[in-house]
Parts: structure tokens; sequence; C-alpha cells
């Protein structure tokens, strides 16, 4: 059984400002966010990962890191778990973007809809579920972790839901969120969606 703990990066400036960082080079967790990332590798520290892989932008490395330090594991970078490439809109405030004719159609019915530029909601479903098949291919029956992008986690989670791309919008993964699926012959369960951490003492 492979069981597959799908984390989205810890909060970075972008994040913060509502803005859509995409492949922007040099986005790194801001101060709110390493503490996110280590708390959330503390605690996972007694969940049994056997490998981490990462989208390849910093923000995810930073998150994954720490996870992997702790049991001295390399972090495995895979590009089709990268985040969304928004091209002209990458950069840009999600109150500026609402205002567009496309916002209403990527809210609606992104099936159908690609970024000015840049990628296709459905091209980007497409390649991370094949990094995904090919990475419980590769560990029928460990735990890994994946660290990348909410958007990219939310089509991921709804794929293997049974939910139409067109409702994909539905689903919330906040920053340093864990999600959980498990795959064993063929059949796949869903086991948590979007669970963040609290502090110590805290709610």
């Amino acid at each position: 059984m492979a069981r597959v703990l799908l984390i989205r990066h810890a909060e970075n400036d972008y994040t913060q400002a509502g803005k859509l960082a995409g492949w922007k080079a040099g986005v790194h967790l801001n101060k709110a966010g390493r503490k996110q990332a280590a708390l959330l590798a503390e605690q996972l520290a007694g969940t049994p990962i056997k490998a981490v892989y990462s989208s390849p932008l910093a923000r995810a490395l930073q998150t994954a890191q720490p996870i992997a330090l702790a049991r001295q594991l390399q972090v495995r970078r895979c590009a089709r778990l990268g985040e969304v490439r928004y091209g002209e809109w990458q950069g840009m405030s999600l109150k500026s973007l609402r205002r567009r004719k496309l916002w209403r159609l990527i809210q609606q019915r992104p099936s159908a809809a690609s970024f000015p530029g840049g990628e296709s909601i459905h091209g980007v479903q497409v390649r991370a579920v094949a990094a995904m098949e090919e990475l419980v291919a590769r560990h029928p029956k460990d735990c890994f972790a994946v660290v990348s992008h909410g958007d990219v986690i939310k089509m991921i989670v709804a794929f293997y839901l049974g939910m139409e791309l067109d409702l994909y919008q539905r689903i919330i993964i906040s920053t340093a969120s864990v999600s959980e699926l498990r795959f064993f012959s063929g059949v796949v369960r869903v086991l948590r969606v979007n669970q963040t951490m609290s502090a110590p003492g805290g709610k």
C-alpha cells in the first residue's frame, strides 16, 4: 500500500499579499513560512516517510528540506509537480485578476481555460497526475511526501476523488497543509484534505 502525503509549501510574501508567484525565481519562505515548515516537520516526525519529492521551486524545496533532513533523506525534485505556469498573469494580484473576463471561466469552467502565455488547467492536471502515478509505481509499499502548490494539489485531489475538473476550485488547500491518499491494488482512498498543523498549545 502506497501512502502519499500531499503538502503545500509554507507561507511566503506572495501568498501573504495575494499574488500569483508562479515560476518566478527567488520566491522564498518568509519568517512565518519558515516557522510553518519547521512545525510541519516536527509534527510529521512520527510518520514513516521513506522519500520526499518536491516541486523545483524554492518555496517548495524550503518546505520539503526540514522533513527530509529529519530522516537523512535527499529531496528529489520533480518538475511535473511544479506550480502552474501562469504566463502573463505571473506576479499579478488576485484582486486585479478578478476583474478580468477570463477569471470567471477559470472559476466556473476551468477545464476549458488556459492562462495567457501559460498552461491550460487541464494540461496541469494531466502532468501532475502522471507524476503521481509514476511515484506510486516507484513506491508501491512506502509512505512518501510530495511538496507542491495549492492549485496543483487541488487538481490532484479532485482527480482521485473522481470530481470533474470544473469542480476543483471547491477544494481549499492552505499553506503548509497536508492531504493524504492511499493506493492499494488499483483502489485509491482520500483520507484527509487540507489538514493544517497547530502550534504547540494552540487550538
